[in-house]
């Protein structure tokens, strides 16, 4: 197909053949054909409608800058005397008199703090910028429909621009001796409202994420009796959304006490949401009182159906008085940083596996020793990682730290924040636990006993165990009808082991300034379950009985095998 013939009959095409020729025989000539037109040709009227090259180049400067949108002004000489502005700098600041000094002429430039900018420019000969700069100029006498002659508000970005003495005198200044500058002015005012909205928004939704982040986190720590417990909560920076840090304190009975802290990665909302579903989990899984990385087994679980892409890191210890040491289990969380009771720090460098939500992984269980007078810390990455350093280094800076903090756990939790630098404008929000192991001495020495006796077996081991706890509760100067509740118990509790359970047996004793506990250790590992008994039945309301005359009772597995049952008394006046 021949496109050039056919391209021909286009009227488009037409027209622009025909402009072409107009411009090249501007006499108007075309031999034979020119008054009447070529063949299919367009008249010359219409093909002049579109100047072409020359009609442009006889356009002045004035006429184009006066058709500019943009504010434009044009100053020469050092101080800066008015040469020409446009009609859109008239329309906004009114019209200006030529040959003035721009501190008289243009007050508004002066009052925009360009004058010295245009001095630099002049002197340096290079551009410079001044960005967003609000304006007010007075609207036209009846501008608005209500007559009103409110002032309107804008932005403009200023450029100042310099002028060399041959563009001056193409513009039709009157000295062009030493130089000027025209002064360009963009409306932004667009561009900084939507740029407010969006901070305006970001600032609201911040807000609502720390709201939101705060109502889930515990409003007031439990107080274990063997522990002293401080946390403290640093969201990130107005520049930095609210993440995913959260940590709880669980009283789980008996003594023992679960400390969880943990990040969901991410940012805003969401996060906050992720972090309390799994705060939550972690109080319910913590009521079964399982060992440590069975809680973050199931938790890594839970975390993949919650949300798939979201990542979180978690560690989940427990602290049992008796034993003397915190047992943890870590999902890709750093290393819990102990201050031993002779003053030296160290990590814990148990087991650490990957971070909840990945699945696929069998998580396993560590141990640090948290003797009387020890402290521990568990905290996020926002206390100790910094963009320039590796985050190493930032534990280190966190071990010398501790290794220098003395005081209330409280106390240290502020003091670890002020040595590490973590302000209220910093990038990443922080969450910091402190957990110490109180040493008991003096008259408070008499509230914190243990007693222990092991049972081996046969008919003489439920009057043996009555006999030790009577004494053992009447040298502890408990009132008498408490006395003979600990010694039901006992009682009830020595006889279920012998029943259902295994040697090796012990009963251990303990009381607080709050409780009385009452513990017995088996080597089987079927855990008891409180039931009705029939009024016809024998046996099965020992755990009844207990559960009816203590404050709370429970069961758990033992590390090595086997299981205890546990109760516990309220003291008269005590905290519990």
């Amino acid at each position: 197909m021949n496109l050039t013939r056919w391209s021909a009959r286009l009227p488009g095409t037409q027209r622009r053949a025909a402009a072409a020729a107009a411009s090249a025989d501007p006499t108007g000539s075309k031999g034979a054909t020119g008054a009447g037109g070529t063949a299919g040709s367009v008249p010359a009227a219409r093909g002049a409608q579109h100047p072409g090259p020359a009609a442009a180049d006889q356009l002045s400067v004035h006429d184009v800058l006066g058709q500019v949108p943009a504010l434009i002004a044009i100053t020469y000489g050092p101080e800066h005397r008015t040469g020409y502005v446009n009609d859109a700098y008239t329309e906004v600041f009114g019209s200006r008199k030529p040959g003035e000094p721009a501190r008289e002429s243009l007050p508004e430039l002066a009052e925009l703090g360009l004058l010295p900018l245009m001095d630099q420019v002049l002197r340096s000969g290079r551009p410079r910028t001044v960005k967003a700069r609000k304006v007010t100029w007075a609207r036209p006498t009846g501008a608005t429909a209500d007559g009103s002659d409110e002032p309107r508000h804008g932005y403009f970005t200023f450029t100042c621009t310099p002028l060399a003495n041959t563009a001056l005198e193409k513009a039709a200044t009157e000295d062009a001796t030493e130089g000027g500058v025209l002064v360009f002015a963009a409306d932004v005012t667009d561009q900084v409202r939507s740029a407010e909205r969006l901070r305006a928004s970001e600032r609201l939704q911040r807000e609502a994420a720390v709201t939101l982040q705060r109502s889930l986190l515990p409003q007031e720590l439990e107080q274990p009796d063997d522990l002293r417990v401080a946390a403290t909560y640093q969201p990130g920076g107005t520049e930095a959304a609210v993440g995913g840090d959260w940590y709880d304190v669980i009283t789980l009975g008996a003594g023992r006490t679960a400390l969880v802290i943990g990040d969901v990665m991410g940012r805003g909302v969401r996060a906050a949401a992720v972090m309390g579903q799994l705060r939550t989990a972690v109080r319910a899984y913590a009521r079964l009182d399982l060992p440590p990385h069975e809680v973050i087994q199931l938790l890594d679980g839970l975390a993949a159906e919650i949300d798939a892409s979201q990542i979180a890191t978690c560690v989940y210890a427990v602290h049992d008085p008796s034993e003397a040491r915190l047992t943890y289990a870590s999902a890709g969380h750093l290393p819990i940083v102990v201050r031993g009771v002779n003053g030296t720090v160290h990590r814990a460098e148990g087991p650490t596996g990957p971070p909840l939500g990945t699945g696929g992984w069998l998580h396993a269980s560590g141990s640090v020793p948290l003797e009387p007078g020890a402290t521990a810390v568990l905290y996020t990455d926002g206390l100790v990682e910094r963009r320039d350093e590796d985050i190493d280094e930032g534990v280190a800076a966190l071990e010398r730290a501790l290794a220098g903090a003395s005081g209330t756990p409280q106390v240290i939790c502020d003091r670890l924040l002020r040595t590490l630098g973590v302000s209220s404008d910093h990038d990443d929000d922080v969450a910091v636990l402190v957990l110490q192991h109180p040493r008991h001495t003096g008259a408070e020495a008499e509230l914190f006993r243990n007693a222990s006796l092991d049972l081996l077996g046969g008919v003489e081991a439920a009057p043996r165990a009555r006999a030790f706890a009577t004494g053992v509760l009447a040298s502890w100067r408990f009132p008498v009808e408490l006395r003979d509740l600990g010694v039901l118990a006992t009682s009830e509790l020595v006889a279920n082991s012998l029943q259902h359970g295994t040697p090796p047996m012990r009963l251990r004793l303990r009381r607080t300034d709050r409780r009385l506990i009452i513990e017995v250790t088996d080597g089987d590992d079927h855990l008891p379950r409180r039931r009705r008994a029939e009024p016809a039945d024998e046996a099965g309301r020992g755990i009844a009985i207990v559960a009816t005359i203590a404050s709370s009772w429970g069961s758990r597995r033992t590390p090595g095998g086997g299981k205890t049952v546990w109760c516990e008394f309220a003291l008269p006046g005590g905290g519990g």
